[in-house]
């Protein structure tokens, strides 16, 4: 029989806030969280992009001092926001062997690998810290979170670059489905605005040029996009079964409707033009929600604004919906958040499911002249939500081909 999933917790820190609620509030405020990077390193490397949508909480601010030195930024993200949204949870009595963390990233620790090699070229191995394997594994975020919460029902790593943490939701959502635990926390973080990601990124001309105006920088659909904003932080996501829930009196956000999985095996950076494998992601999530295409009344895209992306995105739902999307408003939150790679999923999650809750869709900034190719309802100025059972996709794609999507219905 097909259980209940909910969501019962919301954490994160985003280049919007320090919490869920700051980074939502920011959001409906349409503010930006891109913004010019004041460090020495970018002059010193002749990075020929100069701005990102940092964090908007530094770490250090939150954290205990020990915990900063020994674990990498993208595990200090991911313990800020498995925390938050464990509290917000109300710390769910559960026995250790049925609590599981299903967590994401696309790059791991790029900054403890890079800065270790610094130290072995200019000062020899003895000076190599004995942690930095610990640090710089891509494991290293989820295993931070599932040691802080004595997880012991299993803690799973999900590196397929921006779908990564979307990915991880729908892990969550099999592993309670197959009963092998009670309580998972999902979701994903990434800490890579660093000098050697950023020249990689600029090199293919992936990321925007706009460093004279970073706030307008991540433009979805605008017919002057021209790249992402790199972006940093986490989003985590407490899901449970409603049988589990509703025992312990939570307060339930959403249901989770699970999800789908595909690959383009098309191209290692480039999507599918077609949207053909984007397109039964998107099919295969509303059908295995028991749910019509109709009923689809709100869609938060992965939309990161390149010129290339969004069109690829378009034709995937245009595949789907047919007619239908004319009537479905969008939402592109990569406008204010810039593009968090492997967390991107889960603080869209999160978007997505703060939209239902509070029966309201978050706007897409920086719209100033919608591409015809893409004539899309895009939400440009917070909507209400209908009344209702409600139901939302979230998509995200990433390099590799890999397409995720996952589906939430409002209670």
């Amino acid at each position: 029989m097909t259980k209940k999933i909910v969501v019962t917790g919301l954490g994160a820190t985003s280049p919007l806030g320090g919490t869920a609620a700051e980074s939502w509030s920011a959001l409906l405020a349409g503010e930006s969280g891109a913004t010019t990077l004041d460090y020495e390193w970018v002059e010193r490397t002749q990075l020929p992009i100069t701005f990102a949508a940092q964090a908007r909480v530094r770490p250090i601010e939150v954290l205990a001092r020990h915990e900063t030195k020994r674990l990498d930024p993208s595990s200090q993200f991911a313990l800020i926001a498995g925390r938050e949204a464990w509290a917000d949870a109300g710390e769910p009595q559960v026995e250790p062997e049925r609590l599981a963390v299903d967590w994401a990233t696309g790059i791991g620790g790029v900054w403890t690998l890079l800065d270790a090699w610094d130290t072995l070229r200019e000062r020899g191995p003895r000076r190599v810290l004995p942690m930095t394997v610990p640090m710089l594994m891509p494991n290293g975020p989820g295993a931070a979170i599932g040691m802080d919460l004595h997880a012991r029902a299993g803690i799973t790593t999900v590196v397929s670059a921006c779908a990564s943490s979307t990915e991880s939701l729908v892990n969550a959502y099999n592993r309670l489905q197959a009963g092998l635990a009670d309580v998972v926390i999902a979701g994903g973080s990434e800490a890579a605005i660093h000098p050697l990601p950023i020249a990689s990124f600029a090199a293919m001309q992936a990321l925007s040029k706009r460093n004279d105006d970073p706030a307008t920088a991540s433009r979805p659909y605008d017919i002057s996009r021209d790249g992402f904003v790199l972006g940093e932080g986490a989003a985590a996501l407490v899901l449970e079964t409603e049988e589990h829930a509703l025992a312990r009196g939570a307060h339930i956000y959403a249901e989770l409707l699970g999800g789908s999985v595909t690959s383009d095996a098309y191209h290692i950076t480039a999507p599918d033009p077609e949207g053909s494998a984007a397109a039964r992601a998107m099919i295969e999530t509303i059908r295995n929600a028991g749910a019509d295409l109709a009923d689809v009344m709100h869609i938060n895209a992965h939309a990161t604004s390149t010129p290339v992306g969004d069109i690829a995105e378009y034709n995937a739902l245009r595949r789907v919906f047919g007619d239908l999307l004319e009537g479905i408003p969008v939402s592109a939150t990569k406008a204010s958040t810039g593009h968090l790679l492997g967390g991107a999923g889960a603080i869209e999650a999160l978007f997505t499911v703060k939209a239902l809750s509070e029966r309201i869709l978050p706007p897409t900034i920086n719209l100033t002249e919608q591409d015809p190719a893409i004539p899309l309802d895009v939400v440009a100025a917070p909507r209400p939500l209908g009344a209702g059972n409600v139901l939302a996709i979230s998509n995200s794609f990433g390099f590799g081909g890999h397409n995720a999507v996952v589906a939430f219905r409002s209670v």
